[in-house]
């Protein structure tokens, strides 16, 4: 039978879909594998928070294949082109294998013993020259829950400072502060099988095609099935989600934010919102406005939220007409109409889905509540089939990051430093006593490395992450590593980086399987693993060197284990109980991961739902229960449009937007050196558009200097590739260590959140 040619183009779609989760792509020594010797077992991908699960095939005491595991509801035995080489990442030639020190401008082999005497007496030193708070941790959403835990037990209830601060600040703290403020409880209340089931798709700032590309051929795949579902993409730039979406929406930076409340705007003017669901479900506020970019250090913010009623925010909306916000964006009023009434739509399952679009913003955390105030007025949430949706960066930037709580503010399971009956049960779990825990937060990530560069804070400790590569406006925090006068930076990692060149101490670390592991992703299901090869040399996990200074401080009883993961894991199950209820160790050494709440052993898949979240009551519908001050209501937030911290002008004509390619993951660490990856995208290149470089006088892959305030580089233009620019618009990708794009990036965070603006400020670009 003939197709027509909306099928085809369906279906062809589909294929470049597939083709960029790598569906295609088969290892031979998979196949063979049954004769071969090899040892099969179950982990978590070591890349992103889609959380697919993997078998990694040992033979020789190496990892000799992996391949997508068939059995792991996530990926269904899919893997992208990362995942696929997950067997070459940990076999890199400059693998990190003995502890080093510096000594002058050289690095030495040194001993453990040497390295951490070293670490635990300038931690002693700092501590009792300058107190507790001179001393920090600096982690990652890629620490094991194990790890995150240990860290974050050792400063807050060991040293006694809150300065312990994870990347995820960099890349999900938006997000966590846009659930907070919302719904007083992080993480999605929707589930990936949203995907499957729903019929209209909202990307906002989310190329999925490339960054989440397994969870993107769900959608196509559901696409296939069903003709009626629609995907439209709301992007600065053209990319491959673009090409395969049935709409693209251009705006221009920073507008989002209008936007939706143009949205929000014709949803309640036509009267399309859900007035019973709003009565029952929902309360209104207004917090402060024009509240900064946290551009001087020290800066610091107290939202002063108000209650506000329905016919205060219909007024407040009244300015954001579809005309309005079309001025601001450059989207046409029509099309605004278009898409509220999409939104609105009682027979469509409507999804809103976002990445770094979204949180790495100067205003995040309102982005994130506007785009619950879409949801919540139409009462399309906690429903199968339609929810809003944050995907995440990282393999535990929840499960880690969000739900051990290791940033600065944070306890577990959602408690935080500032309310004493959350010290209180931090304390009785501990066995500690109370005044040990601070109760006042420190510094965010950027506010941490200001303090370094400062002199405030004398001696910092990365691990599993590259800061002095991934931090804005970088050269400032490069050079405040070096400053000397007390400053003393250990590095723990599985490669030389960026960071290493800055560290006066490097600690080879264990990776991935190489260690018992914990992640958690971003639809709440946490996946265990077991140790399967040892660590190259003498490098060691992450948890072993935590503990280990924790015991040469003197606080060894704060890590009393003898299996420390379980150990560790069914002490830190404490503080979930009553919402965030994590299964005991052994149900997920079983299963192949369980979503949260888990009670009486079955998981859940949406949260404040009847019939399927365990602490919704019989007739409650919808109940947001972790909202106990407003009665279990979630908020919908008056927020408005405010300008990006910095926009071009005559000096710096051009938005910069920094961010990610399919091949490459982060700072490139581990997929640099895969030699099948370093060829498929070998280096970073500045996207343009075409009549901006006609205008200019420059042709493809000529090089330019690209300019901010901050810094200079230079990089070949790219006119022809995946990616499209839009006019006025620059994009690079932060992989290449040989171009450090973020020197040019500014360092304006969102107030609420802390989480940086990596999407826009303004760069002149030259011929080179």
């Amino acid at each position: 039978m003939a197709l027509s040619r909306r099928e085809f183009l369906k279906a062809s779609a589909a294929a470049v879909a597939f083709a960029a989760a790598g569906a295609s792509v088969l290892n031979p020594k998979v196949s063979e594998a049954g004769d071969a010797g090899i040892k099969w077992g179950k982990a978590p991908c070591r890349f992103c928070g889609t959380g697919c699960g993997v078998l990694v095939g040992v033979k020789g005491g190496k990892i000799v294949a992996t391949k997508g595991d068939p059995a792991a509801p996530v990926n269904r035995g899919l893997n992208c082109i990362k995942g696929y080489f997950l067997s070459k990442v940990l076999y890199g030639k400059d693998r990190l294998t003995k502890p080093l020190i510096r000594k002058g401008d050289k690095m030495v082999e040194a001993s453990w013993d040497e390295a951490m005497t070293l670490i635990a007496s300038k931690f002693k030193e700092s501590i009792a020259k300058h107190g507790p708070d001179s001393v920090a941790m600096y982690g990652s959403g890629q620490w094991t829950v194990f790890e995150g835990y240990a860290a974050l037990k050792l400063f807050k209830g060991g040293i006694g400072t809150n300065n312990i601060e994870p990347n995820a600040r960099l890349c999900m703290a938006s997000a966590v502060t846009g659930f907070m403020t919302t719904f007083a409880s992080d993480e999605p209340m929707g589930c990936y099988d949203d995907l499957d089931l729903g019929d209209t798709y909202f990307l906002w700032g989310a190329n999925m095609a490339e960054c989440h590309p397994v969870l993107f051929s769900r959608m196509i795949d559901n696409r296939l099935k069903n003709p009626d579902v629609r995907i439209i993409d709301f992007g600065t730039r053209r990319t491959r989600t673009s090409q395969m979406a049935d709409q693209y929406v251009r705006f221009n930076p920073q507008t989002d934010l209008a936007l939706l409340n143009a949205i929000a705007h014709v949803i309640i003017k036509e009267k399309l919102y859900d007035e019973k669901f709003i009565k029952k479900h929902v309360v209104f506020k207004k917090g402060k406005e024009n509240i900064g970019y946290g551009l001087e250090d020290k800066f610091k913010f107290t939202d002063d939220p108000k209650p506000i009623s329905f016919d205060d925010y219909k007024k407040f909306l009244e300015k954001y007409t579809p005309e309005y916000a079309s001025k601001l964006s450059g989207v046409p009023a029509a099309k605004i109409v278009e898409l509220a009434r999409l939104y609105a739509d009682k027979k469509r399952k409507v999804n809103s889905l976002w990445t770094m679009g979204f949180n790495q913003h100067v205003r995040g955390t309102w982005v994130n509540n506007l785009v619950y105030n879409v949801h919540l007025l139409t009462g399309k949430i906690s429903r199968p089939g339609e929810n809003p949706m944050s995907l995440t960066g990282q393999p535990s930037a929840c499960g880690t990051a969000r739900e051990v709580g290791t940033f600065t503010h944070r306890l577990p399971a959602d408690m935080v430093v500032t309310n004493p009956e959350h010290r209180a049960k931090a304390a009785e779990i501990w066995g500690i006593d109370v005044k040990r825990i601070p109760d006042k937060p420190t510094y965010n990530a950027t506010e941490m490395f200001r303090a370094l560069d400062r002199g405030d804070i004398k001696v910092l400790w990365s691990q599993v992450t590259n800061p002095f590569q991934s931090l804005p406006h970088l050269n400032r925090y490069r050079k405040g590593a070096r400053k000397g006068d007390g400053r003393f930076v250990i590095v723990s990692d599985i490669y030389p980086t960026k960071s290493t060149e800055v560290a006066d101490v490097i600690l080879p670390s264990a990776s991935w399987v190489e260690k018992e592991g914990f992640f958690g992703n971003a639809e709440r299901r946490g996946q265990q693993w077991f140790k399967m090869v040892d660590a190259p040399g003498e490098a060691k996990s992450d948890l072993w060197q935590t503990m280990e200074l924790a015991r040469r401080l003197g606080h060894g009883n704060l890590f009393p284990y003898k299996y420390a993961e379980k150990e560790i894991f069914e002490e830190y199950r404490k503080f979930t109980v009553g919402g965030k209820d994590l299964a005991p160790y052994e149900a997920y050494v079983k299963a192949r991961g369980l979503r949260w709440p888990v009670v009486n052993g079955k998981e859940t898949l949406w949260r404040y739902a009847e019939g399927h979240d365990p602490y919704v009551k019989a007739g409650e519908g919808v109940k947001f229960y972790k909202n106990k001050k407003d009665d279990g209501r979630a908020v919908i937030w008056a927020r408005p449009y405010e300008p990006a911290a910095e926009s071009p002008d005559k000096q710096y004509p051009f938005w910069l937007c920094t961010g990610r390619v399919l091949e490459h993951w982060h700072t490139g660490t581990m997929t640099g050196r895969v030699p099948e990856i370093k060829r498929a995208y070998p280096a970073a290149v500045c996207e343009m558009h075409p009549d901006d470089a006609k205008r200019m006088g420059i042709k493809n892959l000529q090089k330019v200097k690209i300019t901010s305030r901050r810094g200079t580089i230079i990089l070949p233009v790219d006119l022809n590739g995946r990616g499209k620019a839009e006019k006025g618009n620059i994009f690079v990708a932060f992989f290449d260590e040989t171009k450090l794009i973020n020197e040019l990036c500014i360092d304006a965070y969102c107030p609420i959140s802390g989480e940086p603006d990596y999407k826009k400020c303004a760069v002149k670009v030259e011929k080179a």
